[in-house]
């Protein structure tokens, strides 16, 4: 079963971020810094923009995963779903850009994600940030890289002071606790969001419902080896290569604040904050 031992994860992972890096290649052809992209741009039925840029990145994944993961199925953002994926013991989860809206009006923090799902639990995973010229690498048993540098997320010893990023919705609410939280900024790429926790750009994520599978599924390994976690508000592992895609409120932080956070979050779902 691939990706069911180490050597085989370390065996596959440099593959695997080389087709993510060719496939950020792809999209840095039609990214314009400052600028709108030169990609065409429609929207699905929900608002959101999609550009072809998108739909070139996932044509060039999915072609490239049938080469060097033929056993995994294939979930993506801009592809058909289909139930057949649930019979399989390894997926391959993409966003082929995640921050299309960033990405189309020329700002650097959009990324690939891409993540080898195997029994229900991503075990290697790449967000590759071109425009940024960063890379996240994270694979289980191997450790959480961010160009090539080991990372450990920042153990801080207590919640208060923590530098926080929530929804909008949220903020206000957030930022008159008597924790005296830092409010950092809100990254638009998700993947990206999760993964500055593993870099010690800020300390707690919480991401409103509705998030899906690929926004999430590298930046959960990642997490998990740079000491991180990642959880919906009940507090235990997600579980992915499920029927529904959607995802309940989301927060993540080092495993130092993880009850903290998780605390806090119920205090924002029972409206007591």
């Amino acid at each position: 079963m691939m990706g069911s031992s180490q050597a085989e994860l370390a065996a596959f992972l440099p593959e695997l971020e080389s087709v993510t890096r060719r496939a950020g290649d792809i999209a840095m052809a039609y990214f314009r810094l400052g600028e709108t992209t030169t990609a065409a741009v429609s929207y699905k039925g929900g608002g959101s923009p999609v550009t072809e840029a998108d739909f070139a990145v996932d044509r060039f994944l999915f072609h490239e995963m049938a080469r060097i993961a033929p056993e995994a199925a294939w979930l993506s953002e801009e592809s058909v779903d289909t139930a057949e994926r649930l019979t399989r013991d390894a997926l391959m989860v993409v966003d082929p850009i995640d921050g299309t809206h960033a990405f189309s009006r020329g700002d650097a923090r959009w990324s690939v994600s891409i993540a080898l799902v195997v029994r229900g639990r991503p075990v290697a995973g790449i967000i590759h940030a071109p425009a940024l010229g960063e890379t996240y690498v994270g694979a289980l048993g191997l450790g959480a890289f961010l160009n090539g540098s080991p990372l450990i997320a920042p153990q801080r010893a207590g919640i208060a002071g923590a530098a926080l990023v929530a929804p909008r919705t949220m903020q206000d609410r957030l930022a008159a606790s008597p924790r005296g939280f830092v409010m950092a900024p809100r990254t638009p790429s998700l993947a990206l969001r999760l993964a500055d926790i593993a870099s010690g750009r800020h300390d707690i994520v919480v991401a409103g419902p509705n998030a899906r599978d690929w926004d999430i599924a590298a930046a959960d390994i990642l997490l998990a080896e740079a000491g991180a976690m990642l959880s919906e508000p009940e507090g235990v592992a997600l579980t992915y290569n499920r029927a529904s895609l959607a995802r309940d409120m989301l927060i993540a932080a080092p495993k130092s604040l993880f009850d903290d956070s998780l605390a806090l979050a119920r205090e924002v779902l029972e409206g007591k904050l």
